[in-house]
């Protein structure tokens, strides 16, 4: 059988290795977290959590509040690349504002 030979593949004894079965792994997960400081308000940090994260407002409250009690709190969980970008829109967001907030993400 040489390469000039336009038989088809099927004729040509040529076939397709079956693969076994491929599993897909879940993405990793990352927390995107606030940090609470004496300086940026509540009220900011209820914005950022309402149009940011799209909390509704009653959560973006109690997610604030703990940010405010405990010193951090979790926005939410998401895929590397979209924890990524809602830490950069937080940081653009405050710093457009004057406010030292700070958000951060780490591995679930």
């Amino acid at each position: 059988m040489s390469k000039d030979d336009k038989r088809p593949n099927w004729e040509l004894g040529v076939g397709v290795k079956e693969r076994a079965e491929s599993k897909t792994k879940k993405p990793r997960m990352y927390k995107v977290l606030l940090h609470n400081d004496d300086f940026t308000t509540m009220e900011f940090v209820v914005h950022v959590l309402t149009e940011i994260f799209r909390h509704n407002r009653t959560m973006a409250t109690q997610i604030m509040l703990h940010v405010h009690t405990k010193g951090v709190g979790v926005c939410g969980t998401f895929t590397h690349d979209i924890a990524e970008t809602k830490v950069s829109k937080v940081r653009a967001s405050a710093e457009s504002a004057g406010m030292p907030l700070k958000c951060t993400m780490e591995p679930q």
